[in-house]
């Protein structure tokens, strides 16, 4: 069966860092690119980040460049948001997703297949 599965979040304080991991079960993480996505209670789900299956591409959302970095780790079929000086309005449930593709990462969300459940994160002294 085919799943993502999200784990690294919690509660941290304004400043600090998490690092989120997404882990692929039931299908070869090499030839997909990965996106994290996010969705605060009353907005719309945003992209955050992705990378392409080689890791020879990402993407950041502007309101997270320069804070967070988007890794994978194929052999251990599992992508990596690392989230660094976290802001209180970062506070949303994260999600991850893949989509089949060779070449680049979209960060639209209605291109990829394959959702995890999400991991909330919260910000907040």
């Amino acid at each position: 069966q085919l799943h993502l599965v999200e784990s690294g979040g919690g509660l941290v304080q304004p400043g600090k860092s998490l690092r989120l991991s997404c882990a692929a079960y039931g299908f070869i993480l090499d030839y997909h690119a990965i996106g994290w996505f996010r969705q605060a209670p009353g907005r719309e789900r945003e992209g955050v980040s992705c990378i392409s299956s080689r890791s020879d591409d990402t993407n950041y959302a502007d309101f997270v460049k320069g804070r967070f970095i988007i890794s994978r780790d194929n052999a251990k079929m599992t992508a990596y948001l690392q989230m660094n000086s976290l802001k209180p309005e970062d506070t949303a449930v994260y999600y991850c997703a893949a989509v089949h593709r060779l070449y680049g990462c979209p960060m639209a969300g209605n291109e990829y297949d394959y959702w995890g459940q999400g991991t909330q994160v919260t910000v907040s002294s």
